[in-house]
């Protein structure tokens, strides 16, 4: 159960063959999205490391993580005369738009992101 752990306990307990799996940052939040939640549901979590980097993966940026799925509504890279800071504003914004309307989108330090997989 996450909730009888603390994070220091979450990272010695993952197997060292799934170290790589997620950043320490990305670790990090999804500690804090499970612990809350189990306390915002009263529901307990197993400790699964191996179920856990099944189900969440860690990606650059939300874009990355839509194109994974490569879908055939995937937003626009841009209108005319736009620059190209601002494509990529709009494509993330787009992106993670369409993640969160189809899983559960966790934020990562560093503009990061954990999606669960779908």
């Amino acid at each position: 159960m996450i909730m009888t752990m603390n994070f220091s306990q979450f990272i010695d307990n993952w197997p060292e063959s799934r170290k790589n799996q997620f950043s320490y940052p990305a670790m990090r939040a999804l500690f804090d999205y499970l612990e809350e939640y189990e306390e915002s549901t009263d529901t307990k979590i197993e400790f699964d490391p191996i179920a856990l980097c099944c189900e969440y993966s860690e990606h650059d940026s939300a874009w990355d993580a839509m194109q994974q799925y490569q879908p055939e509504d995937m937003p626009v890279e841009g209108d005319p005369g736009d620059d190209l800071p601002t494509i990529q504003e709009k494509n993330e914004a787009e992106a993670l738009k369409w993640l969160e309307e189809r899983t559960q989108v966790i934020p990562v330090d560093g503009g990061k992101i954990i999606i669960q997989q779908f």
